[in-house]
């Protein structure tokens, strides 16, 4: 009875060893509430990175040294309490109707702002001639019906512009947050322009705010070391970030199922693959990044304190935004390494993965960057498709096709394994 329940039981444990990682669970579950939106409310951040680490336990992955983080701080201005916006007599819905400007100074109590209507040509001339404010009054500068270059100017006044007063700007664009490391010292909002008939007169605003200089995050780090013994093996890392936005006021809060969950998805599937049959050759890294909404700022504390020798890795590959493909696949830093994106081509007309692979150049826009710069060959590959959410409160879990998914994964693994 004995064996045949140790039979039985080793069973179930290679059943376990065989199975395909569940991918869409786990991103779905990185995108509840209970993380709340992986960032710096309600331990949304160190949540995620203590179920990471346990999801690379359960594959079997081992921890570099004692622990599976690596610890680092950094400033954060973050939103946890109150966000009310109220525009003449109508209340506006927080990533709906409205976002705060991440560096946003707060107001704990409500007050209320007379809106004064900012002369645009005025303002893309300069800021030089402003002066600051008076508390109750808040500028209100119209950005729709202006585009390109002339937008890129207007927000770099507006930015300029929170120095001086409290600013309200009206759009047409997409609402899209982000986060910051210093906060202003005035309050700042954008609305959907569309959302009022006539020229607002009056705001009420309550916001509570907290900056952090020492927010406490973490890398999570593990490892297949390669099968084959010996002094110096090479490695191959695989990355991708897990922190997003966070919380925007007690009740709003970005899920970042597209940027980026499914990356985290990818790194854990791929992490399942390749741990069934040791690489004779390669030690394999697996590399879930805080901070990267902040300004890559995990990658950049990696590099600049690495658990092993930099030299040492023949290639890195970072995955973000992998919850469509529809339209293919874009490569970051296909024009550095030709020889790769030649043989990632190749292996692509061999099976017949995804529509498309395009070539893009050099980048600063996710974790591999840091990498490259240091003369780390990299790759950051990300999917196409008709998901633009991005940055918003509906970049849900169910909103992903995982159209190209298992294709690209099949694709990633066969060029990992090429080398």
């Amino acid at each position: 009875m004995r064996l045949g329940l140790s039979l039985l039981f080793f069973f179930f444990i290679s059943i376990g060893h065989t199975q395909t990682y569940p991918y869409k669970e786990t991103i779905a579950k990185l995108c509840s509430p209970e993380f709340a939106g992986r960032g710096y409310v309600n331990d949304g951040c160190q949540k995620a990175a203590q179920y990471i680490a346990s999801e690379f336990q359960k594959i079997g992955l081992q921890p570099i040294g004692k622990s599976y983080f690596q610890d680092f701080n950094f400033s954060v201005q973050t939103f946890p309490g109150a966000c009310e916006l109220i525009i003449d007599n109508d209340t506006l819905q927080p990533g709906i109707d409205y976002i705060v400007d991440p560096r946003s100074a707060g107001i704990p109590v409500t007050q209320h702002y007379e809106l004064v209507y900012c002369n645009v040509a005025t303002l893309y001339r300069s800021t030089t001639t402003f002066k600051p404010c008076p508390k109750n009054r808040m500028l209100v500068v119209q950005t729709s019906g202006y585009g390109g270059d002339t937008n890129k100017v207007l927000q770099t006044r507006l930015r300029e512009l929170q120095s001086f007063a409290a600013v309200l700007e009206l759009t047409t664009q997409k609402l899209t947050w982000s986060v910051s490391q210093t906060p202003m010292p005035y309050p700042s909002f954008t609305a959907v322009a569309n959302r009022f008939v006539k020229q607002p007169k009056q705001a009420h605003i309550q916001l509570q705010t907290r900056y952090m200089s020492s927010f406490a995050a973490q890398n999570v780090v593990s490892w297949i070391p390669a099968a084959q013994k010996a002094k110096k093996k090479p490695y191959i890392v695989v990355t991708a970030h897990y922190d997003h936005l966070g919380q925007m006021g007690q009740n709003t809060y970005f899920p970042g199922a597209n940027d980026n969950a499914s990356g985290v998805g990818m790194l854990l599937h791929m992490a399942n693959e390749l741990h069934r049959k040791r690489d004779p050759n390669f030690n394999y890294v697996f590399i879930a990044f805080a901070g990267e909404e902040a300004g890559l700022l995990g990658s950049k504390y990696y590099v600049e304190h690495p658990l092993f020798e930099l030299k040492q890795i023949r290639f890195l590959l970072n995955t973000d935004i992998m919850g469509s493909g529809e339209e293919g696949i874009t490569v970051v830093n296909a024009t550095l390494f030709k020889t790769e994106f030649d043989r990632l081509i190749e292996l692509n007309t061999e099976g017949s993965y995804l529509t498309q692979i395009k070539s893009r150049g050099p980048a600063a826009n996710s974790d591999h960057y840091f990498f490259t710069e240091v003369g780390v060959p990299a790759f950051f590959v990300y999917t196409m498709g008709p998901n633009k959410h991005y940055h918003d409160i509906q970049d849900k879990a169910e909103e992903l096709s995982y159209a190209a998914f298992e294709p690209l994964a099949k694709l990633l693994l066969g060029f990992l394994r090429s080398f």
